[in-house]
């Protein structure tokens, strides 16, 4: 997947797909710094759009970045740092 990389558009259309949006949330804004608790995403929607995201984009995230990623932000690079990595030989 060299070259690919995911873009927060792409991370928002995930989380609506699998958890729907908040009442009062607005994923469209300015969110790439905002807890995913304070957006209405708790664990297990989190451990659902990430496992969309390992089977879309053919990766595996690590544990560390299921338990530290608390915002969009934060999941995206490791995301996109999983994609820039160089597949396995």
């Amino acid at each position: 997947m060299a070259g690919r990389t995911m873009t927060v558009e792409e991370l928002t259309t995930i989380l609506r797909e699998c958890a729907g949006e908040d009442e009062g949330v607005d994923l469209d804004g300015d969110i790439l710094d905002t807890e995913f608790a304070d957006l209405g995403y708790e664990s297990l929607a989190l451990l659902e759009a990430s496992g969309r995201i390992e089977r879309e984009y053919d990766i595996t995230l690590s544990e560390e970045a299921l338990t530290q990623a608390r915002t969009p932000r934060a999941l995206l690079e490791f995301v996109n740092a999983e994609l820039r990595s160089p597949d396995p030989a």
